[in-house]
C-alpha cells in the first residue's frame, strides 16, 4: 500500500494468555475516526500486543505509553533526504520523536515505507545516520529497516525462483547488507488480493483465499495450498538471491489483507475468509520455514479519504467501532 498517512500495524503474538495472532494496521486517511486512546484500548480489548506506526504521531504516542504494547515506528518519506544528508538532522529527529517518549516500548524503526524512484538514493544512508543516532542516545536496541512494496518482487511462482525486478536489485542490494551486518529483518508488504486481479487466469480464487482442497504448487519438495505462502518464501528466496546467502536476513510481512468492497473479489465473505484463515495459518509458518510468520493485517478501518473503490474498504472495523465481519484474532 501507499504512505499516504500515519498507519499502525499490530503484530501477530502468541506469548501472552489472551493473545491475538492477527494484527491490524490502522490508517488515519479519513475524518471520522475515534481517537487515538480509543483505538489503543481496543488494541488492549483484542490481546494484540505490538502496534505500527508509520509516523511518530504525538497523540498516538501518547496512548501507547505505558501500556506495554511493541512500537514499530515509522520515518515518513518525506523525511528521508533530511535523514540521509545529515546526521545531527537524525539525531534532532531521534530526540524530538524517540526520545521525547521514554514510557513507549519501541522496538523497531522504518525508514520510509514502499521507497521508489529518486527517493531510493536517500534510503540507506538515511538507515545509516538514524542507526548511528540510536546508539548514539543509548537505544541501539530497536532496529532500523524499511517496508518494501510487494512490486519489487518480479518472481513469485515458483517460490525457489523468487527474484527481485531488474530495476530494484541496486538499491535493494545495499539495503540488505545494511540489515545483514545489523541483523534487523525486512518489512515486505504482501497481498494476494492483488496477485490473484492483476493476473487474471493466473489461479483459482481458492489459492489466495487459503481455502485450495490441496495442493496447487508443488516446489520441489514442497507443496503449496495458498499464495501467502508462496510469497513470504519468494521474498525469501529473492533476498537470499541477491545477498548470495541464505538465511542471513529475515522476513516481516509488514501489510497484508483483502477488501471487503469496491473491486474484483472484493465482498465481506472474501475478506473475512482471507483475514480468517490468515489468522489462523500464520502461527504454522510456511512450507520452507515453518515456524510463525511475523505478519501485521490492513487494515483496523475502512477510510473515507483514499480513494475510492478497494481502497477506501479495508478495515476490520468501521469507524463506529463496529466490526465489518465477524472474525476471531486468537484463542486464549
Amino acid at each position: 500500500m501507499l504512505d499516504m498517512a500515519l498507519l499502525f500495524g499490530v503484530v501477530f503474538a502468541s506469548i501472552l494468555a489472551r493473545a491475538a495472532s492477527v494484527g491490524v494496521c490502522y490508517g488515519m486517511s479519513a475524518n471520522n475516526l475515534p481517537p487515538p486512546s480509543t483505538v489503543v484500548g481496543m488494541l488492549q480489548d483484542n490481546g494484540f500486543n505490538s502496534v505500527r506506526l508509520y509516523a511518530p504521531d504525538g497523540d498516538a504516542l501518547a496512548a501507547l505509553g505505558g501500556t506495554g504494547i511493541g512500537v514499530i515506528v515509522g520515518a515518513p518519506n518525506y523525511v528521508l533526504p533530511d535523514l540521509a544528508t545529515s546526521a545531527s538532522a537524525a539525531a534532532a529527529w531521534i530526540r524530538a520523536n524517540i526520545e521525547a517518549h521514554p514510557s513507549v516500548s519501541f522496538r523497531y524503526l522504518s525508514v520510509g515505507n514502499e521507497v521508489a524512484g529518486s527517493d531510493t538514493q536517500y534510503l540507506v544512508p538515511a538507515m545509516e545516520n538514524v542507526y548511528g543516532a540510536l546508539a548514539a542516545a543509548g537505544l541501539g536496541h530497536i532496529s532500523v529497516t524499511t517496508a518494501i512494496s510487494q512490486v519489487t518482487i518480479a518472481v513469485h511462482l515458483p517460490p525457489s525462483a523468487g527474484e527481485f525486478a531488474d530495476g530494484d536489485r541496486p538499491f535493494l542490494l545495499p539495503v540488505l547488507q545494511f540489515l545483514e551486518r545489523t541483523g534487523a529483518p525486512l518489512l515486505a508488504n504482501l497481498y494476494p488480493y492483488f496477485v490473484y486481479t492483476y493476473n487474471p487466469g493466473l489461479m483459482e480464487l481458492s489459492f489466495p483465499l487459503f481455502t485450495a482442497p490441496g495442493v496447487v504448487v508443488q516446489d520441489g519438495e514442497y507443496g503449496y495450498q495458498n499464495m501467502f505462502d508462496a510469497s513470504v518464501d519468494a521474498v525469501h528466496a529473492a533476498v537470499d538471491r541477491l545477498l548470495g546467502s541464505s538465511g542471513s536476513v529475515g522476513v516481516v510481512v509488514s501489510e497484508t489483507g483483502w477488501p471487503s468492497a469496491g473491486g474484483e473479489a472484493a465482498s465481506v465473505e472474501n475478506a473475512r475468509t482471507y483475514n480468517q484463515n490468515l489468522a489462523s495459518h500464520v502461527v504454522k509458518g510456511t512450507p520452507r520455514r515453518p515456524w510463525k510468520v511475523e505478519t501485521y493485517l490492513f487494515s483496523m478501518f475502512n477510510e473515507n479519504l483514499k480513494d475510492a473503490g478497494v481502497e477506501q474498504n479495508w478495515g476490520l472495523f468501521y469507524p463506529s467501532t463496529d466490526r465489518v465481519y465477524p472474525i476471531t484474532f486468537g484463542s486464549k
